[in-house]
């Protein structure tokens, strides 16, 4: 008897044994859906013996019939068609022969050669945590919580709905065992949607428990599609399942609905100190370099103050030096003269009185300002005028 797939069951949660199953899906024989050589043989012995227990019938047109009966039996008996989106497996007793593409092939009749007709380019899909339910409206997502509910690498429980999607790898070969994956697929694995939902269920779970849930709510979410693909295949591969992961897709990364206005509290909360540290960055950004500037003035601006007193001593201490070169030559002259000087700078700004201490009369020397006098001739000019006036 050819390996049969219609007892159900399989994967870890039904009790089928894990991933492998008893036998294909599909295919030739009286279960594959090719018709019965005895029974298509039965039934034209019946219509000949309707027909001869009618009134016979002549000879050549009975050969004819017969002909042409035997003809179509045979095409059916000994062909097979492969649809562009299928590949034709073809199994000898039960066991793996050989790989057709699409078109129309030969095969022996079944029992003898049986075929398997697996959709090996159509891209299949698994919902974890979620389930898409038709209605009126349109599609409905219906939650599946034991699916969905997880817990992170920091203790908090996070829901996740995502959608696997995968094919099966038809002309792979793989090196360890020499199987195809489609022969690795029809043999490996007695309920392929199932052991592929319960691996992306065990790598998701897996992945989300070695992560905090800050990054997984946020910016995560690729980091996670791509461990939980990287993951699923190799644990698909070690099963020789056959099957290709093509991408994960997450569709709801949230909180629990029961604690989900705390967290979005807490996500203000993180946002409104994050803006706060971005803005106190902002404006140390802009007072530290002000700052930096000040000083940098002001440094500059003591650098040039000490510049010009270090230059202004060095010449009044050139020209102190001058002097007294001078004075070491004529010390009565340069005495005399440094008074002379001295007394111009005292009294240039002062109201001086001058007193006759030299000769026999005693009294206050005329003295003529005539300093003030030239401050006063523009007003009287002035004065006068105005009166002519």
């Amino acid at each position: 008897m050819p390996w049969n797939n219609q007892n159900g069951g399989g994967g870890w949660k039904s009790g089928g044994g894990g991933p492998w199953g008893q036998g294909p899906s599909g295919g030739g024989g009286p279960m594959g859906g090719q018709p019965d050589l005895e029974e298509m043989l039965k039934r034209g012995q019946d219509r000949m013996k309707q027909v001869m227990h009618s009134g016979g019938v002549p000879g050549p047109l009975l050969l004819l019939v017969a002909v042409v009966a035997a003809a179509v039996v045979g095409f059916f008996a000994f062909t097979f068609t492969v649809k562009p989106d299928e590949l034709g497996v073809v199994l000898r007793f039960g066991q793996f022969d050989r790989q057709q593409g699409p078109g129309l092939h030969f095969r022996l009749p079944y029992p003898i050669e049986e075929v398997l007709l697996p959709k090996v380019t159509r891209e299949n899909s698994v919902e974890i945590g979620m389930r898409s339910v038709s209605n009126m409206r349109g599609v409905a997502k219906r939650d599946v919580a034991e699916e969905s509910l997880m817990l992170t690498g920091d203790e908090n429980i996070v829901d996740v709905d995502f959608v696997v999607f995968w094919r099966i790898k038809a002309e792979d070969i793989d090196p360890k065992t020499g199987q195809t994956g489609a022969e690795q697929y029809l043999f490996n694995l007695q309920n392929p949607d199932e052991t592929v939902k319960e691996v992306a269920e065990a790598a998701m779970r897996e992945v989300v428990g070695k992560n905090n849930i800050q990054p997984i709510l946020t910016g995560a979410r690729q980091k996670t599609e791509q461990d939980v693909q990287s993951l699923m295949q190799r644990t698909l591969d070690s099963y020789g399942a056959g099957i290709r992961v093509t991408r994960v897709q997450l569709q709801k990364v949230d909180p629990p609905s029961k604690v989900i206005d705390a967290f979005r509290d807490v996500q203000a909360a993180r946002a409104d100190n994050e803006r706060i540290q971005n803005e106190a960055f902002g404006y140390a950004n802009k007072v530290v370099p002000e700052a930096r500037g000040q000083a940098e003035r002001i440094l500059q601006a003591a650098e040039g103050y000490k510049q010009q007193a270090v230059q202004e001593a060095r010449g009044q201490a050139a020209r102190f030096e001058k002097v007294y070169e001078e004075y070491r030559k004529a010390p009565d002259v340069t005495r005399k003269r440094l008074f002379l000087e001295t007394m111009e700078r005292v009294y240039k700004g002062t109201d001086k009185i001058i007193l006759d201490a030299a000769g026999n009369s005693q009294g206050v020397l005329p003295y003529l300002p005539l300093d003030q006098l030239r401050e006063r001739a523009p007003s009287t000019a002035g004065t006068a005028s105005k009166g002519s006036e």
